[in-house]
């Protein structure tokens, strides 16, 4: 595999560069806003962005977990608003699997494992002036409420009648009550080709560097997921729902509105 990645190096190098740079922030229309804003979470039911993939130590490689989960989410397109804007609630678990036996990892090296929970995230999209999609996120509750953006790092490229959504995304925040900082890169790409007759037209490539958590020791790790949308709850792998139904049944649905968003701030 080291021998093909050099041999692929290698070729990138003499070819040619593209005409236009690809994956570069920008380059958003109002078509492509909507594409990418309702892809991600739907026209007015739940979706549930599935995701499947492993964690890996760095720079060995090792696959030390499996990793399974989801994000499940609703939003609406802002009417009246001066530019083209829209909400997205949603919420979100993934679960460590043992990397051998696939079972749910509640214990590691005598730790207890925690899985990855939020209750909600709330996400503001807007299309900017000069083409760029403007991201504000927030998620917490008060008084340790967080806020995000607006972050315009995001790019779409066309492959034909694909639109690909490209979004790096670089955290360093200080972890409150902690003297630590929360440092990691994560980036997404989004594959959508609207209206195909195809069995997944929306899937996405998810990639992150960052420290282990604290059960598993830190150091740093990769984890690679993929994902794709599915439309009913009930076409969600059976082994995840079981669980998600027997010990995170909040998790069966994004929030309804903004109003129980914030509820759920404390606001």
């Amino acid at each position: 595999m080291k021998a093909l990645a050099l041999a692929a190096l290698a070729g990138f190098a003499i070819t040619s560069a593209p005409a236009l740079a690809q994956g570069t922030p920008g380059g958003f229309d109002e078509d492509s806003f909507r594409v990418f804003t309702e892809a991600r979470f739907g026209t007015g039911e739940p979706v549930y962005w599935y995701s499947a993939g492993t964690v890996r130590a760095y720079p060995s490689g090792e696959i030390l977990f499996l990793m399974e989960g989801y994000d499940t989410a609703r939003g609406e397109q802002v009417e009246g608003a001066e530019r083209p804007t829209a909400h997205q609630f949603n919420r979100k678990t993934y679960i460590y699997r043992d990397a051998t036996t696939g079972e749910i990892l509640r214990e590691y090296n005598g730790n207890p494992v925690s899985p990855i929970a939020y209750d909600y995230q709330f996400i503001t999209y807007e299309l900017s002036d000069d083409g760029f999609l403007e991201t504000v996120v927030e998620q917490g509750r008060a008084p340790r409420l967080q806020r995000f953006g607006p972050e315009r790092d995001m790019g779409v490229t066309r492959l034909g009648d694909t639109y690909v959504f490209s979004a790096p995304v670089f955290l360093d925040f200080p972890i409150p009550g902690t003297e630590t900082r929360y440092e990691a890169w994560e980036n997404y790409d989004f594959f959508v080709t609207p209206d195909a007759d195809i069995s997944h037209p929306m899937t996405l490539s998810w990639a992150r560097y960052g420290a282990l958590p604290p059960w598993a020791g830190g150091g740093p790790s990769i984890i690679h997921m993929v994902s794709w949308r599915i439309d009913n709850y009930e076409d969600v792998p059976e082994r995840f729902r079981q669980y998600i139904e027997a010990e995170a049944p909040l998790w069966m649905a994004p929030p309804e509105n903004l109003e129980e968003i914030r509820s759920l701030q404390g606001q």
